[in-house]
């Protein structure tokens, strides 16, 4: 048995490939057998060289962070000021009972 070597595709094929996959109307499976590439070829190309579109959703998502922040920080004060006060609260009536 002799093993075929795997062929092999230049960039400008793949990515031309990716371009008419992405922007046809057909099926990708259809758009595979039509340049005489495996389906899950194609797919895989698809996957490596079509760029995320979602690039606003992490600035939004920052946003929502620093918003989170903020108010986790005022918290925190809050927090700290309701601690320290019980504390002073306790020690006082500690020296009340002895």
């Amino acid at each position: 048995m002799s093993q075929e070597k795997p062929k092999t595709y230049t960039a400008e094929f793949r990515s031309s490939a990716v371009k008419l996959a992405n922007e046809s109307d057909q099926p990708i499976a259809q758009t595979a057998r039509d340049l005489g590439v495996n389906e899950n070829t194609l797919h895989t190309w698809i996957n490596k060289y079509s760029r995320p579109v979602e690039q606003d959703k992490t600035v939004r998502s920052d946003e929502h962070l620093y918003e989170e922040l903020k108010r986790l920080k005022k918290e925190n004060a809050r927090l700290i000021e309701e601690r320290d006060l019980l504390k002073k609260a306790a020690a006082y009536f500690a020296k009340e009972q002895r």
